[in-house]
């Protein structure tokens, strides 16, 4: 339980419960993307570098269904702000 609620407090939410459901959506973006991978890596080929490829290629998709099961899951404004703080490090301009 001490782990749960270390994670409320760095997540800033306000209860447990939004804890488990912020883990699930995580849980189920990560099976969606390994689901996914059998059906696209045949087009792909057999390679020993197609699973690196595979998994950079994904990435917008990633965030697309971790948005999506946000959503549905009634976290959506925690992974939209999720979100915009992944892409403005990815994007982080230097001075």
């Amino acid at each position: 339980m001490n782990f749960l609620r270390s994670l409320q407090n760095r997540w800033k939410v306000d209860s447990i419960g939004k804890v488990v459901l912020i883990l699930l959506v995580f849980c189920l973006t990560g099976t969606t993307v390994v689901y996914l991978k059998k059906f696209v890596k045949p087009y792909l080929g057999d390679e020993w570098y197609i699973d690196f490829i595979y998994y950079i290629l994904i990435l917008p998709f990633y965030n697309i269904i971790l948005l999506v099961y946000g959503f549905l899951l009634g976290q959506g404004k925690y992974f939209w702000n999720f979100e915009k703080r992944f892409f403005s490090r990815i994007f982080k301009r230097k001075n």
